[in-house]
């Protein structure tokens, strides 16, 4: 046995849901020490009858457990101080995030588990992915069940060894449907509700997930104990460098987009600070650029650094990075061939370590928010026109100067300003300017006197050449000019062929906001958009968004005014003047779809109040049939017991009375229903919630009810529920009524009640006609009678008043149906706040 001062090891087997095994896995590893020599015993474990589990159990020593009594019931607990006592040297203990019953020694299991650890013994247990308290939040969003038992993550993650028992959803199910996990009554509403296969699913990626990062922090303890700095590229992660310039937020948006395009990337963005302290950012900027990584999905840090580049390589390394984000420098291209900036030092340096270079608008000295310049010609054709200018002129003037007897000084002027011109058509501006200029050499150093040297001997050659050369570039701009415009009118026309869908859009369809977001960042450019609305207190709400969307109009980089409230908003970039059409155009659409939005929810309220009328339309008509019929009923009996014209016999004075109870009943019943329907509608209902034993308030429910004898009840004695008395009496026996009506007389009414986690759930089966699928939504209105109903009994109104009463006193009652025929309402309540669940491992 280990010395009392050395902690006891702790071995934790983590499962994805209940069933996968883990309790089966704990006891094969309890064999498998005892089997070495090692002293094990069970301190506790939760066969849940399963006869494989128990079979596993036989050959260990079981440490008898510790009776509890409580609220007049006998639970049993691990035994903590009969297993300190016994001092093996391995402990089995089940359900790490069990709840002891009140008056144990410790309130959670976890913490007797800690101190049998510090008694240095070690101890394997099992856990759900769901008990964990950071994931509880996840867990309840995906299962809708809010787990009670939770362990706190440090206790698990502090484990020597977590070992994952996996097992997929299909065969989870499997092992349900076979009873290899819960008793059959159970069965149905398991695979219907906490066992659904995208819930398993959920669960098991969100265990091995969670795994995934215990294992990643024991790979990084390894590398530095073993003072590993080569690159492992067991997940993607990527390192973005930010200089706290404007285009700090394009590298992180773009790290953020690589992270997330496979699961598990993560990314970090770092900010290398002087040693000396002499330069640096503001405080605030800092701030902001921690905001903007967390915003995405990253972490933000910041390291001390005398050569940035290699305080970035080294952080890269240290974190097991695999690639790097690095912003193009906006250095000049021949300064950095001088001195390379720390891009090119960190490609240099960067070994196994992948690095992007980004481009943003601030590179190479480009402008913020500039677009790139739109070339009147293609790059090709400004190459073709350079050779054309720079080679024809040479060809011409040589041509030229072998027949100096058939032209003079204005011929060949003439002939070298026609090769100028069609250079500025073939290529542009440039190259008809290099063209003028070498035509203009040429034309002075062949023809123009003294031959064959740069000097002009005639004063009218001076002003010959110096017309050539100004022509020549009058008539490049002019050319150049006209491609110019050229340009313009195709950006002209795909403005307006923009406006054109997105008017075509606004007639046509019925796109959300978030959609005509979406499509204002694709043509515009831009990052994110938001619609912003200003509150009468000055605050500024976001209704919709899209992106990285700026949540002020300050912080946003272009915006138009969509009304005297609301501001269209868009991060990334800025519009010339001559191109906000199209942003206006989107505000515009914004204002439309507004204005539509107020008039869907004006048919909304017109359907509301038509829905009321028609409330109240069927309420009158139940008043003038379904009261009409008892009363005229009591009235004609009671006239016949008064009449002296007819002597009744005792017979048919008894039939007479019972139906005038029979019809007053209806009467009581009616009135009833109504003055709940009405407190339900009017928001005026008082619940009580208080402990109430289910089985006791079954009976009594069925007590009064015609045929209450033909329903079965099976509900455990010990099952507690916390409800209003009055209003669950109210429940149970409107749907009993219900299924009693439309269950053949021969046949039985079955309701049974089950504890599920923290839930009660109870089931009311008929073998009725059933409800169709399409009528199932309509069960619980008012006012309805569907195809199983007979017309002439009760004004649809009892199932309307058990789902408000079950919502009220936060339940849930929906309906199914019954196996081999009929429906099955399924009525769910929760369990008193204090009471023990009876099942010990949470489940649906």
């Amino acid at each position: 046995m280990p010395l009392p001062t050395d902690r006891g090891r702790l071995r934790v087997y983590l499962g994805a849901a209940p069933g996968v095994g883990k309790t089966y896995a704990m006891l094969d590893e309890g064999h498998r020490r005892l089997e070495r020599g090692t002293d094990v015993v069970v301190g506790y474990v939760e066969t849940h009858r399963r006869p494989r589990t128990e079979g596993v159990v036989a050959g260990l020593e079981v440490v008898p457990r510790r009776s509890v009594d409580y609220r007049g019931t006998t639970q049993e607990e691990m035994d903590l101080d009969a297993v300190l006592e016994r001092a093996p040297d391995v402990v089995l203990v089940d359900e790490l995030a069990h709840t002891n019953v009140p008056g144990s020694t410790h309130e959670k299991r976890w913490q007797d588990v800690e101190a049998l650890r510090d008694a240095g013994i070690e101890v394997i247990t099992t856990v759900n992915i769901q008990h964990l308290e950071s994931l509880n939040d996840v867990t309840e969003a995906i299962t809708a069940v809010r787990q009670r038992e939770t362990v706190p993550d440090h206790v698990v993650r502090s484990a020597d060894q977590i070992e994952l028992v996996d097992m997929s959803p299909q065969s989870l199910r499997r092992r349900m449907a076979h009873g290899n996990i819960y008793t059959a009554d159970k069965i149905d509403a398991a695979l219907s509700r906490y066992f659904r296969e995208g819930n398993l699913t959920a669960l098991r990626e969100l265990a091995l997930l969670w795994l995934a990062d215990r294992v990643d922090e024991g790979l990084e303890r390894y590398r530095d104990q073993h003072q590993i700095d080569a690159t492992w590229a067991t997940r993607e992660r990527i390192v973005v460098p930010v200089s706290g310039g404007p285009e700090s937020f394009t590298l992180m948006r773009r790290a953020s987009r690589i992270a997330t395009r496979r699961s598990g990337g993560e990314w970090q963005a770092l900010y290398v600070t002087r040693r000396d302290g002499l330069t640096g950012i503001a405080p605030d900027t800092l701030t902001r650029l921690a905001a903007k990584a967390d915003e995405l999905g990253g972490t933000f840090h910041t390291v001390v650094g005398d050569d940035p580049a290699d305080a970035i390589l080294a952080f890269a390394r240290a974190e097991n990075a695999t690639q790097v984000v690095i912003g193009a420098s906006r250095r000049g291209r021949v300064s950095t061939l001088v001195r390379p900036g720390v891009g090119e030092r960190v490609v240099a340096g960067s070994g196994d370590i992948d690095i992007h270079i980004v481009t943003h608008d601030y590179a190479r000295g480009r402008t913020a928010g500039r677009r790139p310049e739109v070339h009147n010609v293609g790059p090709r054709r400004r190459l073709a026109g350079l050779a054309f200018g720079l080679l024809v002129p040479a060809t011409l003037s040589l041509l030229l100067y072998l027949t100096p007897d058939l032209h003079g000084l204005p011929v060949e002027a003439m002939s070298l300003m026609v090769v100028v011109v069609a250079t500025a058509l073939i290529g542009g501006l440039a190259p008809a300017v290099v063209s003028a200029l070498a035509s203009a050499l040429l034309l002075n150093y062949l023809f123009t006197p003294p031959l064959y040297t740069l000097t002009i001997a005639e004063p009218e050659n001076v002003v010959t050449i110096a017309i050539f050369v100004t022509v020549g570039i009058a008539v490049a701009s002019v050319v150049d000019n006209a491609a110019r415009r050229t340009a313009q009118a195709g950006a002209a026309r795909a403005e307006a062929d923009a406006l054109t869908v997105l008017a075509h859009s606004l007639l046509t369809s019925s796109q959300d906001l978030e959609g005509l977001l979406s499509s204002a960042c694709r043509l515009l450019n831009a990052h994110g958009a938001a619609v912003l609305r200003r509150e009468e207190t000055g605050a500024e709400v976001v209704v919709a968004s899209c992106g990285t969307a700026p949540t002020s109009v300050e912080r946003a980089d272009m915006s138009a005014v969509i009304d005297d409230r609301s501001t269209l908003v868009l991060a990334g970039g800025t519009l010339p003047a001559s191109e906000r059409g199209l942003l206006n155009a989107y505000a515009a659409y914004a204002k439309v779809m507004e204005e539509r939005r107020r008039a869907t929810l004006a048919d909304v309220e017109r359907l509301r109040l038509a829905e009321l009328d028609r409330t109240r339309t069927a309420l009158l008509a139940a008043v003038s049939h379904d009261l009409r019929n008892p009363l005229a009923a009591v009235k004609a009996a009671v006239a016949s017991l008064r009449s002296t014209e007819v002597t009744w016999s005792a017979d048919d004075e008894a039939e007479l009375l019972e139906t005038i109870e029979e019809s007053t009943d209806r009467l009581s019943s009616l009135v009833a229903n109504l003055l709940d329907m009405s407190r339900i509608s009017t928001g005026s209902l008082s619940v009580l919630l208080s402990e109430v034993d289910l089985a006791d308030a079954t009976r009594a429910s069925i007590a009064p009810l015609a045929c209450g004898e033909r329903i079965e009840v099976d509900v455990p004695p010990e099952i507690q529920v916390w409800a209003d008395a009055g209003l669950l009496d109210r429940v149970l026996a409107n749907i009993c009524e219900n299924a009693l009506k439309y269950t053949p007389e021969s046949a039985r009414v079955r309701v049974d009640a089950t504890v599920v986690a923290d839930r009660v759930v109870v089931r009311i089966a008929d073998t009725g006609p059933g409800v169709r699928d399409h009528d199932q939504a309509r069960l619980f209105a008012p006012f309805q009678r569907l195809g199983d109903v007979p017309q002439k009994d009760g004004v649809g109104l009892g199932l309307a008043v058990a789902h408000g009463f079950t919502e009220a006193m936060g339940g849930t009652i929906t309906s199914e149906e019954t196996p081999g025929g009929g429906l099955t309402f399924v009525l769910e309540l929760a369990t008193p706040p204090d009471q023990v669940p009876v099942d010990r491992e949470a489940a649906p």
